[in-house]
């Protein structure tokens, strides 16, 4: 298994405001246009899978399964929501989204100067995310 498993992260703020996106070598990278494009998608399928469920106390898709990739979504309870587009069968996905909150909630949100809900522009924020994407990356391919 020589390819990585993760190929991209999406954090989309509760308006449907894609606030940061990060490309992990997949195939066809998205110019920005896109990202912004397929968060909002994302934000309204969310939405209205939460209405359509059958079932109540839905909170939205968690996972989409396709062909090529699959799709794990992690809503906060502020309704910030965090998804990575990966490997199809990937493990651990939602424990790595947790984490990926965490990081978020230690050094976006208890920094003095981000703004709520605008786009995430954090040095601590993306050394902590490379480090934990490389050690998942690791543990994923047994090294």
């Amino acid at each position: 298994m020589g390819t990585v498993a993760i190929y991209s992260l999406f954090i989309i703020n509760k308006s449907g405001g894609l606030i940061y996106y990060k490309d992990y070598g997949s195939a066809g990278r998205m110019d920005t246009n896109d990202s912004l494009r397929l968060a909002s998608l994302w934000h309204s399928m969310h939405a209205i899978s939460q209405q359509l469920s059958p079932t109540t106390g839905c909170t939205g898709i968690d996972l989409l399964q396709a062909h090529n990739f699959d799709l794990h979504c992690f809503q906060s309870l502020t309704g910030t929501k965090f998804f990575v587009v990966c490997e199809t069968g990937a493990q651990n996905m939602e424990i790595l989204l947790k984490t990926i909150y965490e990081l978020y909630t230690e050094f976006v949100l208890k920094n003095p100067f981000y703004e709520m809900e605008m786009p995430i522009r954090c040095e601590l924020f993306d050394l902590n995310l490379a480090q934990v994407i490389q050690k998942d990356r690791v543990a994923l391919l047994g090294r």
